[in-house]
């Protein structure tokens, strides 16, 4: 098996993997009242993300892959884990909201607020240029801010709701 075989075996199982967790933490999460937002866009989401991994096997398989950008690529993938051991079972590919929860403030999110979506703006161009596929990474990373731009807005009016609700809250208004 070469090398880009294996890459793509590993990211499809991966990916495949992470859906299974998500649906497991979401499942979870409205069990304990968590309620999700922004889900009409969320089918974007999986086409996109569907159709960036199918490209990267149509054109990529029988490809030599760069060492350099597949380091890149694996250093994402452990900040990908950090991001999802920060979240543990608040981790999905989702946006649900559980009320009562206090906002995630450890590990990357200590930093900056959305370090999940980083770690994918840098996954959808390094992979494809691990394989040499320059117009792949071009077209995915600027299909991919079309949809990050309408999910981080939702994200983040959803977390601003519950920030003013609990200043509400506690102010007894």
């Amino acid at each position: 098996m070469t090398l880009s075989l294996i890459v793509l075996a590993a990211i499809t199982a991966q990916r495949l993997g992470e859906l299974i967790l998500a649906a497991d933490n979401s499942r979870r999460l409205k069990a304990q009242g968590a309620y999700e937002v922004g889900a009409r866009h969320y089918p974007l989401m999986i086409v996109l993300h569907g159709a960036w991994l199918a490209s990267l096997w149509a054109f990529g398989w029988s490809r030599t892959v760069s060492l350099p950008w597949l380091g890149v690529f694996v250093v994402l993938q452990a900040l990908r884990i950090w991001v999802i051991a920060s979240l543990g079972r608040r981790w999905t590919t989702r946006i649900i909201i559980l009320p009562d929860a206090d906002r995630v403030t450890r590990g990357p999110y200590r930093f900056f607020p959305h370090p999940n979506y980083a770690v994918v703006v840098g996954e959808i161009a390094v992979l494809p240029l691990a394989f040499g596929l320059p117009i792949i990474a071009a077209v995915f990373s600027i299909l991919n801010v079309g949809v990050l731009w309408i999910r981080v807005r939702t994200e983040n009016r959803a977390l601003r709701s519950l920030n003013n609700a609990a200043i509400s809250a506690i102010e007894g208004t």
